[in-house]
């Protein structure tokens, strides 16, 4: 996976990690009224409910990760420029829709800002930086796309920043990029595998039958095409394909197959789907991790670490988010 492929994932997958309920959004003023935060003499926004300063200084704060500020006026300008992009999806920002959207972004947009603030944080321990090079030719791109960075800077003044405070949010967003990739590089591309089928039956009473079908001598393959609920691999016999550990979305069903030997079936396993016989058609202890799957592994990672990451951190809230 490059780094471009992992910045397009990286956004799906903080955003599962956010809230989704948060009070309606309600701005007095553009958002270009908005200076960039640390600009001198700015006049920085009204703070929101529960926002406070910093006790360094008297910037009004949105958040503190592990000691590191969040400034309001950041948090404010994102939700700003949320809003001012609903016009582009078809959605007005005062209709019942558009206030919707805003109050479900007022939670996410400042776990995004936290979350990659962690990842940033962690990259520094990790040594994991950017070159001046690197930004530059981001910004470069990002120029010319605008038309010349006379309509670039203007852009930006719209917006509420500046060539600066943008080109430091592309270096972020650079970091956030490589620590990802170092994260998603570590999950291994070769694995042991199982390639299964299973049965799944709706009540233990009849999954029970079956396995004495099965127990008495009848065909597996038989039973799934003829009585499995599960639509997708009925036809097939049941067959789930080969596949890792961390692949299947019922874990119940990987669980047992990993326990198993070629030929060897399970007993009736239950799950939220309802009730599983497994059967074990081939191992291999060393295959290669697909595509499809190893992408699936390397979401799965990211997703573990920060977590983890959020779980160790220091954060403290000062922007009112409740419902």
């Amino acid at each position: 996976m490059n780094l471009r492929a992992m910045w397009r994932l990286l956004p799906l997958l903080l955003a599962l990690i956010c809230t989704a309920c948060a009070p309606a959004l309600v701005t007095s003023e553009p958002i270009t009224s908005v200076p960039p935060a640390g600009t001198p003499g700015a006049e920085l926004p009204t703070l929101l409910p529960g926002a406070t300063a910093s006790p360094a200084s008297d910037v009004p704060l949105a958040a503190l990760v592990n000691g590191r500020p969040i400034y309001l006026a950041d948090y404010e300008r994102a939700l700003g420029q949320y809003e001012a992009d609903l016009p582009l999806r078809g959605i007005d920002p005062a209709s019942p829709e558009g206030q919707a959207e805003l109050a479900r972004a007022r939670s996410w947009i400042l776990d995004f800002m936290i979350t990659e603030d962690l990842i940033v944080q962690a990259a520094e321990k990790a040594g994991v930086t950017v070159s001046d090079e690197e930004v530059d030719t981001v910004m470069g791109e990002m120029v010319a796309e605008n038309g010349g960075e006379e309509a670039f800077r203007a852009k930006l003044e719209n917006l509420g920043e500046t060539y600066e405070t943008h080109r430091e949010k592309e270096r972020r967003g650079l970091i956030v990029m490589k620590m990802s990739q170092l994260i998603a590089d570590g999950v291994p591309k070769v694995a042991e595998h199982v390639h299964a089928r299973h049965i799944l039956i709706d009540t233990l009473e009849e999954a029970e039958h079956l396995h004495g079908q099965l127990d008495r001598g009848a065909d597996f393959a038989t039973l799934a095409r003829t009585y499995s609920q599960d639509q997708i691999t009925r036809e097939a016999e049941g067959d789930l394909g080969w596949f890792p550990r961390g692949i299947l979305t019922v874990p119940e069903v990987e669980e047992v197959a990993f326990s198993l030997n070629p030929g060897e079936y399970s007993g009736v396993v239950s799950s939220l789907l309802g009730y599983h016989i497994v059967e074990v058609v081939e191992r291999d202890p060393a295959r290669e991790v697909s595509p499809d799957n190893l992408h699936l592994l390397q979401e799965a990672a990211l997703q573990e670490w920060v977590d983890g990451l959020r779980l160790q951190a220091d954060v403290q809230i000062f922007v009112d988010t409740a419902p």
